[in-house]
């Protein structure tokens, strides 16, 4: 389709959202954990990503933390990301809802973040619940907390619920936006595929990035679907944007 509809959308909407998933990373050198040599292929999750794993075998978890921010650390931000946080700086983009946790989109500049599966970088602990800042890749052995509970990577295991708080405001922002951009995510996993359905509901033109369809785009949930890698297709819209601005300057 062509990127002038989005671009018009973008252009008379009054708040915009994006909803991104692993398709962004990809294109930065991160694989799809579930794809083969990903991450749950080294670390199956059951073994290493879930809270009762957590409490059976920190150690063993911890390894999976280690190699998971160990891969996060090697790569940097891509168009895709950067193609995010100029929207943002322009004002034509109010938040970035992610299922990262990679910290991709705020290295690239993005400011309103809203992790969905956690925050890299911080630590907490898995007995009072205190946290803090840590580089995760450097940390040695299990670290425990002041409390003497075993302390971990602020992010959602396997089992575990989304944070609340940060859940809520995503959706609220889904009801209120007029545009929802999804890129490169499915949009399936529930309950961070309701930001898309929310919006979709609430009368916002959905938008998808993606290189093939997905179920969302096939129930007729989405009004425009860019065909391609999202390294790709969203900086073109960025350069169409900046030549309408040249225009009407």
């Amino acid at each position: 389709m062509s990127l002038h509809l989005v671009a018009d959308a973008l252009l008379a909407a009054r708040r915009t959202i994006a909803l991104t998933g692993a398709g962004v990373s990809v294109e930065s050198g991160i694989p799809d954990f579930r794809s083969a040599g990903g991450l749950w292929d080294r670390f199956p999750p059951e073994e290493h990503a879930t809270a009762d794993a957590l409490r059976e075998d920190p150690a063993r978890c911890w390894a999976m933390f280690r190699a998971l921010a160990a891969t996060c650390a090697g790569v940097a931000p891509n168009p895709a990301h950067e193609a995010l946080a100029w929207l943002e700086r322009v004002g034509r983009l109010d938040a970035v809802i992610t299922q990262n946790v990679d910290g991709l989109h705020r290295r690239a500049g993005s400011r309103e973040v809203l992790e969905l599966h956690g925050t890299p970088g911080v630590l907490r602990c898995d007995g009072c619940g205190a946290r803090r800042e840590a580089d995760v890749g450097a940390v040695e052995g299990v670290p425990r907390c002041a409390c003497s509970g075993v302390e971990r990577p602020d992010v959602v295991l396997f089992g575990e619920v989304l944070p609340e708080v940060t859940l809520l405001r995503a959706q609220a922002l889904a009801r209120a936006c007029d545009v929802c951009l999804v890129v490169g995510t499915s949009a399936v996993v529930w309950p961070a595929a309701s930001i898309a359905h929310l919006a979709f509901e609430h009368g916002a033109t959905v938008v998808q990035f993606d290189l093939e369809p997905t179920e969302l785009s096939l129930a007729g949930r989405v009004h425009h679907f860019v065909r391609g890698r999202v390294g790709e297709t969203l900086p073109r819209l960025v350069e169409l944007l900046n030549r309408r601005a040249l225009a009407d300057a």
